[in-house]
């Protein structure tokens, strides 16, 4: 019989969703555990946040999303005492409009005279493009020379670049792989890569707890690994 215990609620963030949608089914299926799973920014001002979500109220138990978006979660009191888990990371990539050229993104120098051609650049407001905002254009010498649009989420600033609103996007690569109308490019340079780190935790008050912490311990298992692999990151929580 199924009660308050058996239903998990999930907010997840675009970085990890690839990894996580395919890893769910197998997850529901061994436990009879039900997930329901609403979606929003790590970080960033926009009413679609995981954090302004939390803050009226929405449903959650569980929340994955930027290691930075969560540290501001845990700050504020949101969630429950040692249960956030780092599940994997993902460098930042480029995005193109499917079937457009393929733009040389791998060194410095290519990248800046990409950012500095192109008619427009989208990037999500959340943790990866706070970062490119505040640190790389300006270390790169662009920031007021480019044409930056800015969109609540990765899944709308890969969007932008599909529909030719703007010449490219810049974001984690696994939010470009799963991107409809979107191909990438390449990852950034080494010296310019901001790698984010993807991770999982229980809300604080939640009624699932034991449940929470079994979807948890079932992303960040052994077994996760090839998912998260193939969704562009790189598995941190288990290595046997």
């Amino acid at each position: 019989m199924t009660n308050a215990s058996a239903h998990v609620h999930v907010l997840i963030s675009g970085g990890f969703s690839g990894a996580y949608e395919t890893l769910l089914p197998g997850f529901i299926k061994t436990t009879g555990i039900k997930v329901t799973t609403g979606s929003g920014a790590s970080q960033g001002a926009g009413p679609q946040t995981i954090a302004a979500q939390l803050a009226r109220g929405v449903a959650a138990d569980v929340v994955i999303l930027s290691r930075e978006g969560l540290e501001d979660l845990i700050a504020a009191g949101k969630i429950a005492a040692e249960t956030d888990v780092d599940l994997a990371r993902v460098p930042l990539g480029v995005g193109v409009r499917a079937g457009t050229p393929k733009p040389d993104v791998g060194t410095v120098e290519a990248f800046k005279q990409l950012l500095l051609k192109a008619k427009a650049v989208a990037i999500p407001e959340s943790t990866s493009g706070i970062w490119l905002t505040n640190d790389l254009f300006p270390r790169l010498g662009v920031a007021g020379k480019i044409s930056v649009k800015s969109a609540p989420r990765g899944s709308d600033a890969a969007r932008m670049a599909a529909a030719g609103e703007a010449d490219l996007t810049i974001q984690p690569v696994s939010e470009i792989l799963v991107a409809p109308g979107v191909d990438f490019a390449g990852s950034l340079a080494p010296e310019i890569q901001f790698v984010q780190v993807f991770s999982a935790a229980v809300v604080a008050g939640s009624r699932a707890l034991e449940n929470s912490r079994r979807l948890i311990a079932f992303l960040s298992s052994a077994r996760a690994g090839e998912a998260i692999k193939n969704s562009g990151m790189e598995p941190l929580a288990a290595t046997s």
